[in-house]
């Protein structure tokens, strides 16, 4: 194994340079699944704004399952991010075999759950029984796509913690152009392919997912990873490395899956208001996952890089290399914030709802675009603490802002019937919540005898 190691070092420094390596191909890589998105959203809006309306009550659901995926990615991350530090290759391949196991048994559990639980849970929230259905028949066929979301989610952890964030271009790029072309033809029964309106979108991102898998497998192996990493070589249950991997993941599957359900309670309140507002707030979710890229990838590049270091044992580098990673984070969120207050109108232009949805939508919006800049420091902070090892301490800082997020909301969306620019206004208190215990955690310095 010696020899192995001696083919390929993964240890990391805390240049600019190396945070930019690693954490512009991870933008590139989240933008476009939101560009996914938006052109779902865009295409369905064409069929009217009870359809766009919808969008953001399936997204929101489907996005539950999405998450806990991602909280294993986090997890996974981290640990293939150590080894890699540590330098022990050896170790990488079978913690992603691992990996991919559990993550086909959530899937198979978030399959079943919605099944069974979705048509009761949107019966007893939404008013309309024309939207429940609508809403039920979509989710059945788009959750089927899990295992491949999944499956891709566990691929994003391998090449972040390994360095080679640069590969998942190649995929997601596929995975794009694939979803536009599918997202037109069977929502609007083009090129000779049947007319299948809102469920064409689920069918669309379910086939995009499957291509943009098998391309980036194709070129892990044509580049020599799979050899490199020993992926594939010991599929054997390993009960060490599971536990381990669930050890580090759960809290962070919690954590993101309490967020997003409280974001489906978000919305369900704010479906309480009317089809505007929803449609309105749909819009608001697409700039949190467009705009919200940059920030999400120095996100992961922190994840990734603060537990590669500690793998090398420089740990006197960590907080300098949060601030760096800082800087560059809330740089970007800062000009997106410009730009979204500059010209509002371009971009809610692009949803064609006509002006008194944009003039509807432009409040929103400024109080959104600003909640940005916090969340670009938050989450950096939040992400390092996910790279020392400690996820318990995410959750716990998750379920004290998720608490405070929905007292507020509750009181000013369903109590008080406030215009729902308060409603949004709630994430400063989302995020405020986040950092304070986050900074606090690796100021004080107790993650340094953490061992994973």
């Amino acid at each position: 194994m010696a020899n192995v190691s001696k083919e390929i070092n993964l240890q990391v420094s805390i240049s600019n340079k190396q945070i930019l390596s690693i954490a512009l191909p991870i933008t590139a890589a989240i933008i476009v699944p939101q560009i996914n998105f938006i052109t779902n959203n865009i295409f369905l809006g064409g069929l009217g704004q009870r359809s766009l309306a919808l969008a953001g009550i399936t997204g929101v659901y489907y996005l539950i399952f999405a998450v806990a995926g991602h909280g294993l990615n986090n997890g996974l991350q981290a640990l293939i991010s150590r080894r890699a530090g540590e330098n022990r290759i050896d170790a990488i391949g079978n913690l992603f075999s691992q990996g991919v196991r559990i993550a086909l048994v959530f899937a198979a559990i978030g399959i079943i759950l919605t099944m069974f639980v979705a048509p009761w849970v949107l019966r007893w929230s939404l008013h309309d029984a024309e939207s429940v259905h609508i809403c039920v028949r979509f989710l059945n066929i788009r959750i089927l796509g899990l295992p491949l979301l999944y499956v891709y989610q566990m691929r994003n952890a391998l090449l972040v913690g390994t360095n080679q964030s640069k590969y998942l271009i190649i995929g997601t790029a596929t995975e794009a152009v694939t979803n536009v072309f599918f997202d037109y033809s069977l929502i609007y029964g083009k090129f000779g392919m049947p007319d299948l309106g809102f469920d064409g979108a689920a069918y669309a991102s379910i086939i995009s997912e499957f291509a943009g898998l098998a391309v980036i497998f194709v070129v892990i192996r044509a580049n020599g990873i799979t050899r490199q990493l020993h992926l594939f070589k010991n599929w054997a249950f390993d009960l060490a490395n599971t536990k381990l991997i669930l050890k580090q993941s759960y809290p962070l599957i919690l954590q993101h899956m309490i967020s997003v359900i409280s974001w489906e309670f978000f919305y369900i309140l704010i479906e309480h208001h009317g089809e505007r507002d929803l449609a309105v707030s749909n819009t608001m979710r697409n700039i949190f996952g467009f705009f919200g890229c940059f920030t999400w990838a120095f996100a992961a590049t922190t994840n990734t890089m603060v537990s590669n270091v500690i793998g090398q044992n420089r740990h006197f580098d960590v907080e300098k290399l949060i601030y760096r990673i800082m800087g560059w984070s809330v740089g970007f969120a800062a000009l997106v914030c410009l730009f979204l207050n500059i010209f509002p109108h371009a971009f809610l232009s692009i949803y064609g709802q006509g002006e008194d949805f944009i003039q509807s939508a432009i409040p929103v919006l400024r109080v959104v675009s600003s909640a940005l800049v916090l969340m670009s420091i938050s989450v950096v902070w939040m992400n390092a603490v996910t790279g020392t090892g400690n996820s318990a301490m995410n959750l716990f800082s998750e379920v004290a802002a998720i608490t405070l997020y929905c007292i507020y909301v509750f009181i000013v969306l369903e109590k008080l019937k406030l215009p729902i620019t308060w409603g949004w206004a709630s994430e400063f208190i989302y995020w405020s919540t986040i950092l304070i215990p986050s900074l606090w955690y690796i100021k004080s310095g107790r993650w340094k005898n953490k061992k994973m």
